[in-house]
């Protein structure tokens, strides 16, 4: 990148942490054409994609006050996106593996289970539970299991001191585990530390 775009885009940081939208809105079509193939090659998914870049701006805006500080506006943009993308990738794989585990142990158990249950029933019972969770709890779930950040970013988004975040984090985690074992489904609040949907 030449040393005029560098200059242009760290005017646009100060612009940017100043509130000014239309600076932002210039500096989200300098980088669209940039994050989005990146992001994809590392997710191999155009919507998860189109999600990683959103999610990526709303953290540039959020983190908007830091961006006075900023040398090199394009490292810090491609590492912001870049991590993103390896967090979603990771929670992926680790679902997958979560799912592996509990099929296995659902097959070689013993225990009696209503017939065969399948993961949108347990889907489903997380659904319900994490829609019945107080908003504080909700939000702190979502952005932890569904969204993949962690308990610092967690913290500095909501204005939360870390430990806050971990006990609400794990209210949340057994208001979940009551509410599936109370569905008679025992085994599966072992693997509940990982829990998805």
């Amino acid at each position: 990148m030449s040393k005029p775009d560098t200059y242009i885009e760290l005017l646009l940081l100060q612009q940017i942490a100043a509130g000014d939208e239309k600076a932002f809105r210039s500096l989200v079509n300098i980088y669209n054409p940039v994050l989005f193939p990146g992001i994809n090659r590392i997710v191999k998914d155009t919507d998860v994609s189109q999600d990683i870049l959103q999610e990526t701006y709303l953290r540039l805006w959020l983190y908007r006050d830091k961006m006075p500080t900023i040398e090199n506006p394009r490292a810090w943009i491609l590492k912001i996106a870049y991590r993103r993308a390896f967090t979603v990738l990771e929670v992926s794989k680790n679902q997958f593996k979560i799912k592996e585990g509990i099929s296995r142990h659902i097959s070689s158990s013993h225990v009696e289970i209503e017939k065969s249950l399948d993961f949108n029933t347990l889907n489903n019972l997380v659904k319900t539970a994490v829609s019945r969770l107080p908003p504080q709890q909700k939000k702190v779930y979502q952005f932890s299991r569904v969204e993949g950040y962690s308990q610092n970013e967690i913290a500095e988004m909501m204005g939360l001191a870390p430990q806050t975040v971990k006990n609400t984090m794990g209210r949340a985690l057994q208001f979940i585990r009551d509410h599936i074992t109370k569905s008679g489904y025992l085994l599966l609040t072992l693997s509940l530390s990982l829990l998805f949907y």
